[in-house]
């Protein structure tokens, strides 16, 4: 199975003239604003010396970045794939979407736009997994963290499956003929894990997950299953649930309508008339008679026996 699945005209989801990759970092960034919004009225509510970090976490960025408590995630569910766009440093968001923006263009470049969302969505339900289990497992005096956020899992996810596909893909061709796509997913993978906060192994853990996710997804995609298939498919349902035009409807009522109910084959086949076919024909019924004639042979010659007669009509 193919790879390339260059569809550049679809819609919003996994497809559209709007590129996705705006899309994803436009969420991130709309995330962050809100999220600054409200820790500075948490700021400014609180009295002076008042811990504002923690009443921010307890109030407001639980409803966004993925708990550590798997019974707390649990009521909330959705932060298994809102906590990818939560970034509380505009630093940690700026590097974040700029690694986005630098493998998800060559992700689109060499798959099309509708493989970049089911990517980023798998690496970051699989970063959630594992920060989970390895949070649940992992022996209670290791420090961690509370909250897990961050696209790192998503981006490590893109990255990877970017990298599998073509792994000499050259990038800055104008430097001694390019840089390797390999060399360059192996320095960010090297100061992601690098910059990432000391004694917290699940965190580790979650960015390798996506990373090991992008690398799947590549795999089985070869193998001939496409994880994106089932997305893309949803959303076309559901985009079309409220869709008065009905595309697809309509496209079969007018072939119904002016295809399938005609009286008269759309084309036929009519020689073209020439006193040298005439001739042949008119050999062929001497050496072996009128029925031998084929049934465009007897058209043919009723034709050239019609304008005949008009011909002396004219006359």
């Amino acid at each position: 199975m193919a790879i390339s699945d260059r569809d550049y005209d679809s819609r919003l989801s996994f497809g559209t003239k709007i590129n996705p990759l705006v899309v994803l970092i436009g969420i991130a960034m709309i995330i962050f604003v809100v999220l600054t919004f409200f820790r500075g009225l948490t700021y400014l509510r609180l009295p002076e010396g008042g811990d504002v970090t923690g009443v921010f976490n307890e109030k407001v960025l639980c409803w966004f970045a993925l708990s550590g408590d798997i019974s707390k995630t649990l009521v909330k569910p959705w932060t298994i794939l809102t906590y990818s766009f939560v970034h509380t440093n505009i630093w940690q968001l700026f590097a974040s979407m700029i690694w986005l923006w630098s493998f998800g263009y060559i992700l689109v470049d060499l798959t099309g736009f509708k493989k970049i969302v089911p990517v980023f969505l798998y690496g970051t339900i699989a970063g959630a997994i594992a920060f989970l289990v390895a949070k649940s497992f992992l022996p209670v005096s290791v420090i961690g963290t509370d909250y897990f956020m961050g696209g790192g899992p998503a981006v490590l996810a893109i990255c990877a499956a970017a990298t599998t596909i073509s792994p000499n893909y050259k990038i800055f061709p104008m430097l001694g003929g390019g840089i390797s796509l390999w060399i360059l997913s192996v320095i960010y993978l090297a100061i992601d894990m690098g910059t990432l906060p000391v004694n917290t192994p699940e965190v580790y853990i979650a960015h390798l997950a996506g990373a090991l996710m992008g690398f799947l997804f590549i795999l089985l995609l070869r193998k001939g299953f496409d994880g994106s298939e089932w997305m893309n498919n949803l959303y076309d349902w559901a985009f079309n649930l409220f869709n008065p035009e009905k595309p697809q409807q309509r496209r079969n009522q007018v072939k119904s309508t002016l295809f399938y109910n005609a009286t008269k084959a759309p084309f036929s086949k009519t020689p073209k008339l020439t006193q040298q076919k005439l001739d042949e024909i008119l050999d062929k019924i001497n050496q072996k008679g009128y029925d031998k004639l084929s049934e465009d042979e007897k058209e043919f010659l009723k034709r050239a026996s019609n304008e005949d007669l008009k011909g002396k009509q004219n006359l």
